[in-house]
C-alpha cells in the first residue's frame, strides 16, 4: 500500500472509531434537553434518558465479537462502510426522533452500527501498517479516541446551549461523510482467507446473551440499587451463556469464536489484564466524578477539567509509547503503565472531606484558577495516573494485534472491546456494592440510633452524593465523612486490580524476538 493509502486508512480509521466514543459521551449532556423536549407515553422521562443514554452502549458492547467476526468473514473495508453508513443514518434518525420510544430504538440501532466500526477500525490499521509503524498508528488511534472523550461533553454542551440537543445527533453525520470518502478510495479489502462455509450465527446468539446479559445485568442493578430482579435475570442468562459458550464453539464447524485464539499466551494475558485493569479504570474514574461533585461540591465543569492531565498525556504521547512498545517490546509498558497508575490512585486515597471545590463561574474571572487544595489534593494524582493511562493504552493494543494472525483482526480486537467494556460494568457494580454496604455500615456507626435499612433515608442519603433532601447537620457530616471513606476503598481496590492486572502482564507477556533486547 502507497504512503498515501496508509495515511488516508488511519484517517478513515480514527474518524470510524471517534464518532462511536464521541456519542458515548456527548449524548450525556443532553438527556435533560431530551427529557424536557421528547414526549413519552410509555417510560417516564427518568427511565427514558437512562434508556437512550444505555441501549446504545448495551447494544455496542453485545454486537462486538458478531462485527469483528463479520468484519474478518465478509471483508473488513466492506463492514466499516456498512457500519460508517448505518451510522450516520441512525445518527439522522436520532436527530429527528419525534419521541422518546422512537429514539431509544434508533439508538438501539446506532449502536448496532458502531459495533462494526471499533474492531473494523484496528483491523484496517493491522492490515495497512507493520512493525513499530502499526505501533505508531495504534497509538494515533488511541489519541484520536481520546481526544474526542475528552471534548465530548463541552461540545455536547455547546450544541445543546446553542442550536438543540438534536445536533448532539446530527453532527455525526459530516463526521461520517470524509470517512465513507477515504475508505472508498483509499482503503484495500481484506478478509479471513481461510473462512469458509456457513456464518455460524448460533454462535453469534450465545455471544450476544454473554456479553449483553452480563452488561444489563451490571448496569441494571447499579442503577436500581439492586433492588430490581430484572437484573438478577440478565446476569443469570449472561453467566449461563458465558459458561455454555466454550462448549458450544468447541463443537461447532464453523466457531464464531475460535478457541485457538486462546492458545496464544499474548491474546490470553492480554485480555486478562484487560478486564482488570480497564475495570479499575471505570471505577476510579465514575466514581472520583460522583465524589468531587456530590462530596466536594465541584462543578460539573471543574470535575471534567480536573481529570485533564489523563486526556492530555494520552493524546501527546500514546502514538509514541505505542511506536516505543513495537521496537522494544510492549511487556515494560503494560506493567509500568498501571502500576503507575495505582500510584496515582493511592494519592487520590488520601484526599480529605474537607478539601476545597473548584467552582467555574463564568462572570468571575478569579473561579477560572483551580484552589490550592486541588493543586495539593488531586492534581498531583491526576499527573500520575494520567501518566500511566499514556503509557499503558497503546501497548496493550499492539500487543493484542500482534498476538494473533492478521486474518483474525477484526475478531481479535473485538474480543479484547468487549472485554473491556463487560469487566468495568462488573467491576463497578461490585465494588458500588462493597461501597455501600460499607457506607451504611458506617453511618450506623457515626449516628447512634440511626435507622440506615429505612428506604426513605436510603433514598435521601447515598454514598458519594450530598442528601436530596435536607437532614440534621450531624447526619449530614457524618455522610460526608463515610463518603469520603467510601470513596477511600474505592480508589484501594482500584488500585489493588491495576496491580494485579501489572503481575499479569509482567509474567505472562513475551516480547517478540524480534523486539530490541530479547535474545
Amino acid at each position: 500500500m502507497s504512503d498515501a493509502g496508509r495515511r488516508w486508512t488511519l484517517i478513515a480509521a480514527v474518524l470510524g472509531s471517534s464518532i462511536v466514543f464521541l456519542d458515548a459521551t456527548v449524548v450525556n449532556v443532553a438527556l435533560p434537553a431530551i427529557g424536557r423536549d421528547l414526549p413519552s407515553t410509555v417510560v417516564g422521562v427518568l427511565e427514558g434518558q437512562s434508556f437512550v443514554y444505555n441501549a446504545y452502549l448495551l447494544a455496542l458492547a453485545s454486537l462486538l465479537i458478531l462485527a469483528g467476526a463479520l468484519n474478518d468473514y465478509y471483508g473488513r473495508r466492506r463492514m466499516f462502510l456498512l457500519g460508517l453508513a448505518g451510522f450516520g443514518l441512525t445518527s439522522a434518525l436520532c436527530g429527528l426522533a419525534p419521541s422518546m420510544e422512537l429514539l431509544i430504538v434508533f439508538r438501539v440501532l446506532q449502536g448496532a452500527a458502531g459495533a462494526l466500526l471499533v474492531p473494523g477500525s484496528l483491523s484496517l490499521l493491522t492490515e495497512a501498517f507493520e512493525g513499530e509503524e502499526r505501533g505508531r498508528a495504534i497509538g494515533i488511534w488511541a489519541a484520536g479516541s481520546s481526544a474526542t472523550t475528552l471534548i465530548g461533553p463541552f461540545v455536547g454542551g455547546l450544541l445543546v446551549d446553542t442550536v438543540s440537543w438534536r445536533a448532539a445527533f446530527l453532527i455525526n453525520v459530516p463526521l461520517v461523510v470524509p470517512a465513507v470518502w477515504a475508505t472508498l478510495t483509499h482503503v484495500r479489502e481484506s478478509r479471513d482467507v481461510d473462512a469458509a462455509g456457513r456464518f455460524y450465527w448460533v454462535g453469534a446468539v450465545i455471544v450476544a446473551l454473554a456479553v449483553g446479559g452480563l452488561s444489563l445485568g451490571a448496569i441494571r442493578g447499579q442503577e436500581q440499587n439492586w433492588r430490581d430482579p430484572a437484573a438478577f435475570v440478565a446476569l443469570g442468562v449472561g453467566a449461563a451463556a458465558t459458561v455454555l459458550l466454550p462448549f458450544i464453539m468447541a463443537r461447532a464447524r464453523n466457531p464464531l469464536v475460535p478457541l485457538g485464539l486462546f492458545r496464544s499466551r499474548n491474546f490470553a494475558v492480554t485480555n486478562l489484564s484487560t478486564l482488570l485493569i480497564y475495570g479499575a479504570l471505570y471505577v476510579s474514574t465514575y466514581f472520583l466524578g460522583l465524589f468531587m461533585q456530590g462530596v466536594l461540591g465541584y462543578s460539573a465543569a471543574a470535575a471534567g477539567l480536573a481529570g485533564l492531565p489523563t486526556s492530555i498525556f494520552l493524546v501527546l504521547l500514546s502514538s509514541r509509547f505505542g511506536a516505543l512498545a513495537a521496537r522494544y517490546g510492549p511487556r515494560a509498558f503494560m506493567t509500568a503503565g498501571p502500576v503507575l497508575m495505582a500510584a496515582g490512585l493511592l494519592w487520590f486515597a488520601r484526599i480529605p472531606a474537607d478539601s476545597a471545590p473548584w467552582n467555574l463561574t463564568p462572570s468571575d474571572p478569579g473561579s477560572l484558577l483551580p484552589p490550592a487544595d486541588y493543586l495539593v489534593d488531586l492534581l498531583p494524582g491526576y499527573i500520575v495516573y494520567g501518566l500511566g493511562v499514556a503509557v499503558m493504552v497503546a501497548p496493550l493494543t499492539t500487543a493484542l494485534m500482534a498476538s494473533i494472525p492478521s486474518r483474525h483482526a477484526g475478531l481479535g480486537s473485538a474480543i479484547n472491546n468487549a472485554v473491556s467494556r463487560v469487566g468495568p460494568q462488573l467491576a463497578g457494580a461490585v465494588i458500588f456494592v462493597a461501597i455501600t454496604a460499607t457506607f451504611y455500615a458506617g453511618l450506623a456507626t457515626r449516628v447512634p440510633g440511626l435507622d440506615t435499612g429505612d428506604p426513605s433515608l436510603r433514598r435521601t442519603i447515598a454514598p458519594l452524593n450530598r442528601p436530596t433532601q435536607p437532614v440534621a447537620p450531624a447526619v449530614a457530616e457524618a455522610a460526608r465523612a463515610q463518603s469520603t471513606d467510601a470513596i477511600h476503598l474505592a480508589m484501594l481496590v482500584s488500585a489493588g486490580l491495576l496491580l494485579a492486572g501489572a503481575a499479569v502482564n509482567w509474567l505472562g507477556i513475551q516480547n517478540s524476538r524480534g523486539a530490541r533486547g530479547e535474545s
